[in-house]
């Protein structure tokens, strides 16, 4: 008798929990020709007749495997026999970098954009039990903290798109049994059996471990724990964020470890706080190693100015323990080179509303500081440095957060504010 664990019924089910309250307009699918991305894009399909919602798939083609153009024609031909648009996205490697670290970069960037074009507002990704254990086996080798080892997340924003990861809560072995039933071919990467990549270290490990009871799904049930133990934490930095962080003009301001009312908030809180500050800040996609953070403790301690993931610390205020302040500001080398026309976000966050015009763009304003009323608006010269401008080739038009407005507004709401962003995370 067939498990009922591993029917088509308890698996439609299982991917289901996607899609309570949360329909999509358009679904994308990112399809590899890998074993779970044709169950996952199966599942997609399914569910889309069944509630009304159109599905597409989308390959990303990183020209680095002759065998590649074999599982591309793989998908094509489940796509054309069942009349799924399906795009092939390509990405050409400068040699630079980690190569699996910008190739994951590139998809998440590349199916972004063309989740846009094509007015997909959700994608899919087939990632299952196997992955979190092995990703959880990998990151326990790097001594990783909570964050870290908890489970992927199963829905989450990047590049102005709604990813999800419908089929986490099966292993690798029932999606392949669910496509054997339905007759769905798939294509192996032999890049699979290779060991001089990590996840495949992890894979064999698992196979050792399975004696003692160490499996997939036991180690997907634990890292799901810690996912659990990592969101209280995250909702307890929320209230303190809600109680004690300043948002001001672009800046946050952050309590020391003793806020004004000389109760301890815990290292723990403090440290995912800050951490939540330099993303919201800076833009960037990862927090700082917990070495770099470690930095920033022992400079914060001594009550110095610290550069870090291109913000700047300061003490604002009084320069003691009790009752420090700290702002946290962008740093001016990190934004002096992007240049975008005044219509468009300006460094991910700031929008400028003014006369705009062709010939006018937005740039940092750098040492033009001295040639505004900047001491009149409060602001550290410090901030001011990276905060935008209008510029006119050479010529200084308007700095609005540096009080020369000259018809111009600025706002930090690029990324919402840092409350929202906490919520976002």
């Amino acid at each position: 008798m067939e498990d009922k664990s591993l029917s088509d019924t308890w698996l439609r089910h299982l991917t289901g929990w996607a899609f309570v309250n949360a329909r999509p307009a358009r679904l994308g699918v990112a399809v590899s020709g890998g074993g779970d991305s044709m169950a996952c894009l199966d599942l997609m399909l399914w569910h889309g007749r069944e509630l009304g919602f159109p599905v597409e798939a989308v390959t990303v083609d990183h020209g680095l495997r002759a065998e590649a153009k074999d599982e591309i024609a793989l998908v094509a031909a489940y796509c054309a026999e069942r009349d799924v648009p399906h795009s092939v996205l390509h990405w050409d490697w400068d040699g630079t970098g980690n190569l699996q670290a910008e190739a994951r970069a590139a998809r998440y960037r590349l199916i972004g954009d063309w989740a846009r074009e094509r007015g997909v507002d959700c994608v899919a990704l087939g990632h299952t039990q196997d992955d979190v254990a092995e990703t959880f086996l990998m990151r326990l080798a790097r001594a990783s903290g909570i964050d870290g080892l908890s489970a992927m997340e199963r829905r989450f924003e990047r590049n102005g798109v709604t990813w999800i990861r419908p089929i986490l809560g099966a292993g690798r072995k029932d999606w392949r049994r669910y496509l054997k039933r339905h007759g769905v071919s798939w294509a192996d990467d032999p890049t699979n059996d290779d060991e001089g990549f990590d996840r495949v270290k992890a894979r064999k490990a698992l196979k050792k471990l399975a004696p003692l009871g160490i499996d997939a799904r036991t180690l997907t049930s634990v890292a799901n724990n810690l996912y659990i133990a990592r969101s209280a934490l995250d909702a307890v930095v929320r209230d303190i964020a809600r109680g004690y962080v300043e948002e001001d003009r672009g800046d946050l301001i952050l309590p020391s470890d003793l806020p004004e009312d000389d109760r301890m908030i815990p290292h723990e809180i403090m440290y995912r706080l800050r951490r939540a500050a330099i993303l919201w800040v800076s833009g960037g996609e990862y927090a700082p190693r917990s070495d770099a953070m470690n930095e920033l403790d022992i400079a914060i301690n001594r009550g110095k100015v610290h550069t870090l993931a291109g913000c700047v610390f300061s003490v604002e205020g009084r320069k003691r323990l009790i009752g420090m302040r700290w702002r946290i500001t962008r740093e001016f080398n990190a934004v002096r080179d992007i240049r975008t026309p005044t219509d468009a976000l300006w460094d991910g966050r700031w929008r400028l509303d003014g006369p705009h015009a062709p010939e006018l763009e937005i740039r940092a304003l750098g040492e033009a500081v001295k040639d505004t009323p900047w001491r009149e608006t409060g602001m550290p010269r410090a901030s001011l440095l990276a905060s935008p401008a209008v510029w006119r080739g050479h010529a200084l038009v308007a700095a609005p957060v540096a009080g020369l407005a000259n018809g111009w507004t600025a706002s930090a709401t690029g990324r919402g504010n840092f409350a929202e962003f906490l919520l976002s995370r």
